[in-house]
């Protein structure tokens, strides 16, 4: 069964940090993406007892969960295991968009599976569920100087970031509704540029 076949819902987790202070932070551009998403499909979030604000629609006829896990990032494992369980999706209908330190920014990437790259939402994600699930890898480039990696990820874009971010988040979306609709392959022969 290739991704467009699969019939049953999808969920997509943004990863972020819950709360104002983090709103606009590198790290939270995964909620930025779901929030969009939700937009897009005229869905509102709301709490769900997964300890994740969660968002129901259809995106190109799929069925969709957009969520956000209302833990902090190193803890997103476990409202996307529960979340995962409550919807009977496999973990093959899981994704995962996430900020990715060794990607330039405003540069994104498609895959199934593989390592955490030492990134906190993913390692627990994976401790949780295993690896086999997709991940939108959203460029945030490498921290400038010696800047400490915590430190550049819990900051906001920088101004001239901040020119390209609408773009880039729109783009990180359509990635998503592309890997739904038409499959891993076609989305990374389109997106990973």
């Amino acid at each position: 069964m290739t991704d467009a076949q699969y019939g049953g819902p999808w969920l997509v987790v943004g990863l972020g940090n819950p709360g104002d202070g983090y709103a606009r932070n590198r790290h939270n551009i995964g909620f930025m993406v779901v929030d969009l998403l939700a937009q897009r499909i005229g869905a509102r979030f709301k709490a769900h007892k997964s300890r994740a604000q969660t968002a129901e629609g259809r995106i190109g006829g799929h069925r969709v969960v957009l969520a956000k896990p209302m833990t902090f990032m190193n803890l997103s494992g476990g409202p996307t295991t529960a979340l995962r369980d409550f919807y009977k999706v496999p973990n093959s209908a899981i994704v995962a968009v996430h900020d990715e330190l060794d990607i330039d920014y405003a540069t994104l990437r498609l895959k199934l599976g593989g390592g955490d790259n030492g990134h906190n939402g993913l390692k627990s994600i994976t401790k949780s569920l295993g690896p086999d699930y997709h991940r939108v890898r959203c460029g945030i480039g490498r921290p400038p100087g010696r800047m400490e990696v915590a430190d550049f990820v819990l900051k906001d874009f920088s101004s001239t970031e901040r020119k390209e971010l609408d773009w880039f988040v729109d783009r990180c979306a359509d990635a998503v509704e592309a890997l739904l609709t038409e499959g891993l392959e076609r989305a990374q022969s389109t997106y990973n540029s």
